[in-house]
């Protein structure tokens, strides 16, 4: 059961990178981890810098996977992401960005400024 929970994740992050892909955006990072937890995707486009959050759920029977979503997560990931600009010295004019990617099925929605 773990194992198909942790390939489920892992492939709703290859979908979210190719849906990035698309649209020209260079996947800088994957599964980034720092003691209070983990961020999914690190995507750039230019001056855009966009922290991604990937939810995948084969159904949606337990509501929508971005709901999962919630103020202590989006707390996290700001603080997430301030650690990893830090880590990898991105500086200069940027936008940063919080995405939350929600995968259902075949179902992808992609909730960019999410938080």
């Amino acid at each position: 059961m773990v194992a198909a929970h942790i390939e489920l994740g892992r492939a709703g992050e290859d979908r979210a990178a190719d849906w990035y892909r698309a649209l020209g955006y260079r996947v800088i990072d994957r599964n980034w981890r720092a003691p209070i937890g983990e961020i999914d995707l690190v995507v750039r486009k230019r001056h855009v810098v966009v922290i991604v959050e990937v939810k995948t759920r084969r159904t949606d029977a337990y509501g929508v996977p971005a709901l999962a979503v919630d103020a202590a997560k989006q707390q996290r990931l700001r603080r997430l992401g301030v650690a990893w600009l830090a880590e990898h010295r991105i500086r200069g004019r940027l936008e940063i960005r919080f995405d939350v990617v929600s995968i259902t099925g075949d179902r992808v929605d992609v909730y960019e400024s999410a938080f």
